[in-house]
């Protein structure tokens, strides 16, 4: 099963913080699966994973392009976000989409992934981001409206990684 930590998220901030000790775990080749409902906070999160890699460009949701590559300005691994909300076809179409990078050198982060993308790779990251209250109608995290993350490892890469570390410390 490899590890599982739940952390509750409380500000935009907070979920930008996440992100950024998330990508001091990822590694080249590494997919992550992000899952929640509209402005849950992947992208927020996505957002701090590219500060984190030392990315280039404005992490914004994909959702118009599918998919769009922040390539390392630190020598690192590119991030490659992609929104598969649209994306029927699952694999075939992801490889259809000619990214001008490389997969197994870059970070792959994922939104709207499920059912979707798991057979990139057996190894995965699997985050799911829930609102801890309800009031769906507000798309920004708040103080009253906080977040609960479940992150999952997937397969043999993340069965010694100390998911814990993602805390808030």
């Amino acid at each position: 099963m490899g590890s599982q930590t739940t952390l509750t998220v409380a500000t935009a901030e907070r979920m930008t913080g996440l992100g950024r000790r998330l990508a001091a775990l990822l590694r080249p080749g590494d997919l992550v699966l992000l899952s929640g409902e509209l402005g849950a906070g992947k992208t927020t999160l996505t957002r701090g994973l590219g500060e984190g890699l030392g990315v280039r460009g404005a992490v914004t949701s994909p959702t118009f392009v599918i998919a769009r590559v922040h390539p390392s300005l630190t020598g690192g691994p590119a991030l490659v976000h992609v929104d598969a909300y649209r994306l029927g076809g699952g694999l075939d179409e992801m490889e259809d989409l000619d990214l001008d990078v490389s997969l197994p050198e870059s970070v792959i982060v994922v939104e709207w992934g499920e059912g979707k993308v798991e057979q990139l790779s057996e190894d995965r990251l699997e985050v799911r981001i829930e609102r801890t209250l309800g009031g769906a109608e507000a798309d920004v995290v708040d103080e009253a409206d906080g977040r609960r993350v479940t992150v999952t490892g997937l397969g043999g890469r993340w069965d010694d990684v100390d998911l814990t570390v993602l805390g808030d410390n």
